[in-house]
């Protein structure tokens, strides 16, 4: 059993700034890249943000310079650091983690939501 725990999803204004943390726990033994996508009304779900297991990031062009990922191995996190938030924004943000025997687990999503 894997959970994903996301928390920092909420409601701020454009030019503010939010901070996501997601939280592996249970069978997960060897991770993979960490990451976060989003996904908006009537939208497919992107990537936004990703992280290796040495700590390389990469960034969707439409937050790079605004988004920074990192993440803490030894608690099984990852962070998603999002300054200058614009209404575009605004998407259900979902914490994806791939495990090397048992492929990508997924959070439940949290709400993101930037006013103009």
């Amino acid at each position: 059993q894997v959970r994903l725990v996301e928390s920092g999803g909420n409601l701020v204004q454009a030019g503010g700034s939010l901070r996501l943390s997601c939280t592996a726990s249970g069978s997960i033994f060897s991770i993979n890249a960490m990451g976060w996508y989003r996904q908006a009304p009537g939208k497919l779900r992107e990537l936004v943000a990703s992280i290796t297991r040495d700590g390389r990031p990469n960034y969707a062009d439409a937050v790079k310079g605004r988004f920074t990922i990192s993440r803490d191995t030894s608690k099984r996190t990852v962070y998603l650091q999002m300054n200058s938030l614009k209404p575009e924004d605004t998407s259900v943000y979902y914490c994806n983690v791939n495990e090397r025997t048992y492929g990508d687990f997924w959070g439940q999503g949290t709400q993101v939501t930037v006013s103009s």
